[in-house]
């Protein structure tokens, strides 16, 4: 397999990629949800054709769209027709607000914005002037694009297919395909993704662990995504209950909001696993518990989404009374990701230790993109062209030597189970 929407559309046209849960009309009444199911083969044509509309916008290999959104069916199009063309997608969180969301254009001047109208507050804040609603590009001219391929773009482009930006719009980390393939094959051995499983998107597509933990990984496998544009724990535990949801990752306050619902109980009988990012309380751990659902913690970050996870074999062996695993417990690291302690000196620690945590494999990252200045400033830099002078306060690591230096401080026991500190 590889990320080609196209081979899917292939082998499976007809299969579900996406239900799209959003409520239809603004003020619809509380848990209620609007069905609108898209095929593999529909989401691949319209991948193709908004690959067109930004071709005749002038969208060519190494240019950089920037997508800003709440979570759209189209903005998985607009992905995979960036990947089409060979251009780099830069999703940008409408949870920044008018004063933050200026903070990664410093950074990165895109080629073109595309927004939907209800972001529109946000774009008027945007230092740039080129772009265009979800609803223009649809009815934009179309260019006739190339047929899709196999072809690794990368070898063509020196750009990353992906850019994600931390919480507080700093700092920019670019993704290559191939890292997110890796990603993607890391979470279906982690966690035993099928195309039998069907997800529901609670992060905004706009983070790492919503887009590639969750969705990227899930249409991987060729399962199906439960599509929300703002996470409503009514709406999406009515989503669960309807569509027959196998599995739900999440951070722990949509873990803790779905339990406190009052339907829970009856909503997630077909759950079969819970992944988590951060520490639960017990009241939520034990809600699951009763409903006999493994629940593992998983952990990652900007630069890594997924580098460590339990596993849901000790998750469903363990004391339904004792919580400490998944309260304080990351587990191990992921296939395809190494993780190593140094202490202050950068000395390699083994065994049983405490210290800095760093990361390497195919599943990070490939870089930051660096300060605004030329075209070739404005990509993402390799280890070895990186400077020391950043901003602490962008609450960025450092790539150097073939390791992703986290600056994060972690305990490991003797099995191999990391803690954070």
């Amino acid at each position: 397999m590889t990320l080609s929407l196209a081979r899917r559309a292939e082998r499976f046209p007809e299969r579900t990629a996406v239900v799209d849960v959003s409520e239809e009309r603004l003020y619809a009444p509380a848990e209620t949800i609007h069905e609108n199911r898209v095929s593999y083969g529909e989401l691949s044509a319209m991948a193709t054709r908004t690959a067109e509309h930004l071709s005749a916008l002038g969208i060519d290999a190494g240019d950089v769209v920037c997508l800003l959104t709440r979570n759209r069916v189209a903005s998985l199009a607009v992905l995979f027709a960036c990947r089409r063309l060979g251009a780099t997608v830069f999703p940008v969180s409408h949870w920044l607000t008018p004063a933050s969301v200026e903070r990664p254009f410093d950074l990165l001047e895109p080629d073109l914005v595309v927004s939907e109208a209800a972001q529109r507050d946000l774009v008027r804040s945007v230092p740039f002037d080129r772009s265009v609603t979800l609803e223009e590009l649809a009815e934009a001219d179309r260019d006739a694009v190339p047929a899709p391929d196999e072809r690794d773009r990368e070898s063509d482009v020196d750009a990353p297919l992906l850019l994600l930006h931390g919480a507080d719009g700093r700092p920019i980390a670019g993704y290559s395909a191939s890292a997110l393939e890796w990603n993607c094959i890391s979470a279906l051995v982690a966690w035993g993704l099928s195309s039998a499983d069907v997800v529901p998107v609670t992060p905004p597509l706009s983070s790492p662990d919503g887009l590639v933990r969750v969705a990227l990984s899930t249409l991987y496998v060729g399962g199906t995504l439960l599509l929300d544009r703002a996470f409503d724990p009514g709406d999406t535990l009515t989503a669960i209950a309807e569509e027959e949801a196998t599995l739900l990752a999440g951070r722990e306050t949509a873990i803790r909001d779905l339990a406190a619902e009052s339907g829970f109980d009856d909503a997630v009988d077909s759950l079969e696993r819970v992944i988590v990012e951060g520490a639960l309380d017990d009241d939520t751990l034990e809600a699951y518990r009763e409903q006999e659902i493994p629940i593992a913690r998983a952990a990652g970050r900007l630069e890594c989404p997924t580098a460590f996870s339990q596993s849901f074999a000790g998750a469903a062996a363990a004391d339904p009374g004792d919580t400490s695993t998944v309260a304080d417990d990351v587990g191990t690291p992921v296939p395809d990701c190494r993780a190593r302690l140094v202490d202050e000196s950068g000395t390699v620690l083994e065994g049983a230790a405490e210290g800095r945590l760093e990361l390497s494999g195919p599943v990070v990252a490939d870089g930051y993109v660096s300060a605004a200045g030329t075209d070739d400033e404005n990509w993402y830099a390799p280890a070895e062209e990186q400077r020391d002078d950043y901003d602490e306060s962008d609450d960025r690591g450092r790539f150097a030597d073939g390791w992703f230096e986290t600056g994060d401080r972690y305990q490991r026991d003797e099995n191999g189970t990391y803690r954070p500190q």
